[in-house]
């Protein structure tokens, strides 16, 4: 698969959605996370990213405002143990961490999930998680899509993808190929892209060249292969 630059995929598409890139960082020394949410409704458009423990929550940026939490309000990172960092773009985010707790796996816990019940569009759920090897320096990580059968509900399509990283790539699923009505799910498998520079450059790419009347928040994160320390951005529209 050809190393695509992930500023040219974002310019080019004035709605992805949802989107997440994990890889690793130019120098190596990284676990590269990236996550950012866009939104056409008012409802979408209302949220920030607000720091919580080791992880992060949507928050209703206007509260007067907010109409329906129930997919726009979660958790896309969350932490279950030192080694392990998991994102996603719904509540699965729990899920997988309730699972990871209880010994089982990344897989397991995605195949009691479905897409989102948001008709017509069945918004796919994505996902990634981070498995850091501190004895090694180093890491991989999964990805998956959840979605329905080509717009129909009766069908929910699993797919889970297993990486090895490399220095200065990574691999971004969003979770619609493009704007639309109904707006189409992601299709193939997550793009290869190129990661370039530090956390701030890394950033400052992804927030830039992300539409700007669409994008809503951004959330970056950098954890160091030797002592799984992390530097993380927010970055929300709102503010």
């Amino acid at each position: 698969m050809e190393l695509v630059n992930i500023a040219n995929e974002l310019k080019e598409n004035t709605y992805p959605g949802r989107g997440i890139v994990i890889g690793k960082s130019e120098d190596g020394k990284s676990a590269v996370i990236g996550y950012f949410i866009m939104g056409r409704s008012e409802n979408s458009r209302n949220r920030v990213f607000v720091a919580d423990g080791d992880g992060i929550k949507t928050k209703a940026f206007d509260e007067s405002k907010l109409v329906d939490p129930s997919l726009i309000i979660y958790s896309p990172v969350l932490k279950p143990d030192e080694n392990i960092t998991i994102v996603t773009n719904g509540d699965q985010t729990d899920t997988v961490y309730d699972f990871i707790k209880d010994g089982k796996t990344f897989e397991d816990a995605l195949d009691t999930r479905e897409f989102e019940p948001d008709a017509p569009n069945f918004t796919p759920r994505i996902s990634g998680i981070i498995y850091n090897d501190f004895d090694k320096v180093d890491f991989t990580y999964k990805m998956s899509i959840l979605k329905s059968s080509n717009g129909n509900p009766e069908g929910c399509q699993r797919f889970y993808f297993n990486y090895v990283p490399f220095s200065g790539e990574g691999h971004f699923i969003h979770t619609y190929d493009h704007d639309g009505d109904p707006i189409p799910s992601f299709t193939g498998e997550p793009t290869r892209v190129g990661i370039k520079g530090d956390i701030d450059e890394f950033t400052k790419e992804l927030w830039e060249n992300l539409n700007s009347d669409n994008k809503v928040s951004l959330f970056t994160r950098f954890i160091d292969l030797k002592t799984g320390k992390y530097e993380s951005r927010i970055v929300n529209k709102n503010n």
